[in-house]
């Protein structure tokens, strides 16, 4: 992967110093080159993380007619397959130069034959238009700014402020988001002024004008598949092969994360078969805590399969110690505690290999998340007037034990008013009434919110989490963190082929006698033991409540609560200290609502009052 920025000028010529400056701000996703070029309204500056044809494709790159100019962020899966389809002399092996020769061909409607993952900024010049592309799933990153002076745009935040020189502002709509559900969902950001563009969108951009936006790809409709459920495994197993099998394309070794999950487990299992008697490399990261540590099920895992396999010890020490720097990786607050572990692991498999594997997308595709079992429960909760409903679900809220975590959170969402209140909750450590509370005014408007679409309860849940909990927390994680370490990460499950089979069947296939993951099951007891398929799901926790009462309890009510505190000023700092106080008595487990106001408070000093100062991670 690479990271790409640059300016479109409404009048006057880019500044120089501006792209280089850019340019340095993300050499961390590019260590291996880097260049800027500006002619006319359009600048454009790039560094690279050489993946294929890694002695070639420089960039930016330009068509030989002089019509068009682009810098690519990605890998376009079946670039040979279309190069064949093209007719042009080409002069490099990679895929940069087809997208070039494609735009050239077919113009920016060559987006909808690229198969993987990408973001990249083409200029038009007879037609003084520039392009901004966002891969269909947001794997990939890119944010712009807006003004009467033009567009700067950059995969990351800080390419956009380094351009421009300014201390950004926050924006308090964008706030209120980020306490619902720990990230701000697309266009918004935390960033006053700051866009991100949209999966499956491109923005087309004149120097005097608005961008416009165009969404180019959805996912299909639920739809009978006309085949019986044999058959549907059959084609599921052989998307997965096929997706997994695209995300090996590269020069470079190419390894694989290993949580001992079902995901990872498949994707791994299938990688070696493919590969043969290549070898494979696994990494895997454990917490010292039994309640949330997998590394013996990724090392048995790994003995069936066969694979080298490394272990990563992840600390409470490694939190005080790395947040800083990775928060201003992320250009956000660090929405998840597993984001530090994330980046332990690629600097682990940095090590080793350049380009690693993951299963993102395996939970919101098939049904693995324990809320989906409750969808019928959400349907009949809203039959009740939501009055009673509140008043109740916090009666009960106040009396469940702490170690009954997951079973809060369904009861908080059970709770809520709308359906959309409720597919927000669920991801949510704060609710509407609180976060009224802590901020002192009612919540921002409902406009940065979707509004729920599918045939039922579940797909409605899978559709919101796809189009919005995905690409602006788990993506964004999965980037940031292994780009901090100049490693790329790819996701197979996302391939855009599979995720259309995955959106066009029922529910029923996903969901099933309450089994989650269902269908994605079923095609895993074809490679590993029933034990790794069946066994009860982890997910990727930190033990913070045992941290937040210990070791990093003082930095917690420092932070949060000092004298110059961001969170104790903009929120109500006695709501702040109230909920310290109740989970240092442990009768309470505040983990993920503590977590949530110490990133934002990390992410002011770092991105905002801090934002000259680069923080890059060891």
């Amino acid at each position: 992967m690479c990271g790409i920025a640059g300016v479109f000028c409404a009048r006057g010529a880019p500044d120089r110093g501006g792209l280089e400056r850019m340019a340095d701000s993300l050499r961390h996703r590019g260590p291996d080159e880097a260049s800027v070029w500006a002619a006319g309204p359009i600048g454009l500056a790039h560094t690279r993380l050489s993946i294929i044809d890694v002695a070639g494709s420089h960039q930016p790159m330009h068509s030989p007619d002089g019509a068009w100019s682009i810098v690519f962020n990605g890998e376009i899966f079946n670039y040979r397959e279309l190069r064949r389809g093209l007719d042009h002399t080409f002069r490099t092996q990679g895929d940069t130069e087809v997208l070039m020769a494609g735009l050239m061909r077919h113009g920016i409607g060559f987006v909808d034959r690229l198969r993987g993952q990408f973001a990249f900024a083409a200029h038009h010049h007879p037609s003084g238009t520039l392009h901004l592309v966002r891969d269909r799933l947001g794997v990939l990153p890119l944010y712009y700014r807006h003004d009467g002076r033009g567009v700067v745009f950059g995969s990351e935040v800080k390419a956009i402020t380094a351009y421009t020189a300014r201390a950004p502002g926050v924006d308090p709509d964008s706030l209120d988001a980020y306490l619902e559900g720990r990230s701000v969902p697309a266009p918004h950001t935390l960033y006053a002024g700051v866009a991100k563009l949209p999966p499956a969108h491109r923005a087309e951009i004149r120097a005097t004008g608005c961008p416009v936006l165009h969404r180019y790809w959805t996912p299909p409709p639920v739809a009978d598949p006309g085949i019986g459920a044999d058959e549907v495994v059959e084609e599921a197993d052989r998307l997965i092969r096929n997706a997994v099998r695209a995300a090996l394309v590269a020069d470079v070794p190419v390894g694989s994360y290993l949580s001992g999950g079902v995901d990872s487990s498949l994707i791994v299992a299938i990688m070696k078969q493919l590969r043969g008697n290549s070898p494979v490399e696994t990494f895997a990261a454990g917490f010292g805590d039994p309640r949330f540590d997998e590394l013996d099920w990724a090392q048995r895992v790994s003995d069936r399969i066969g694979t080298r396999h490394h272990t990563v010890a992840v600390r409470a020490e490694d939190f005080i110690d790395l947040w800083p720097s990775l928060t201003w990786h992320r250009d956000a607050p660090i929405s998840e505690p597993a984001d530090i572990a994330v980046f332990r692991l690629a600097a682990s498999a940095g090590k080793h290999d350049k380009v690693v594997l993951s299963g993102e997308g395996g939970d919101e595709l098939f049904g693995g998340y324990p809320k989906y079992r409750y969808a019928s429960w959400a349907r009949a909760a809203r039959r009740i007037p939501s009055g009673p409903r509140r008043a109740v679900g916090r009666l009960l809220d106040a009396r469940l034990p702490p170690r009954l975590g997951r079973q809060r959170i369904a009861l908080r969402a059970l709770s809520a008013g709308s359906e959309a209140d409720q597919l927000a909750t669920w991801f949510a450590p704060f609710t509407r009434e609180e976060r009224r509370g802590l901020i002192g005014r009612p919540p921002s408007p409902d406009r940065l919110r979707r509004a729920p679409e599918g045939v039922d309860d579940v797909d409605r849940m899978l559709r919101n989490d796809l189009a919005g909990w995905l690409p602006d927390n788990l993506l964004e994680r999965g980037d940031r963190m292994t780009m901090a370490a100049s490693v790329e990460l790819r996701p197979p499950l996302l391939d855009h082929r599979l995720v259309e089979f995955a959106f066009g069947l029922p529910s029923a296939l996903k969901v099933r006698d309450r089994v989650p993951k269902w269908l994605l099951k079923q095609v895993a007891r074809r490679y590993l033991p029933d034990d790794v398929v069946f066994r009860p799901k982890v997910g990727f926790r930190v033990p913070l409540d045992r941290w937040f009462r210990a070791g990093l309890r003082e930095t917690a009510r420092d932070r949060l609560v000092g004298g110059d505190s961001f969170v104790g000023s903009a929120l109500d700092r006695r709501a702040v200290i109230r909920l310290l106080d109740r989970h240092e008595s442990g009768r309470h487990d505040e983990e993920i609502r503590i977590w949530t106001l110490l990133s934002l408070e990390v992410w002011h000093e770092v991105c905002v009052a801090g934002w000259a100062t680069p923080r890059r991670a060891p």
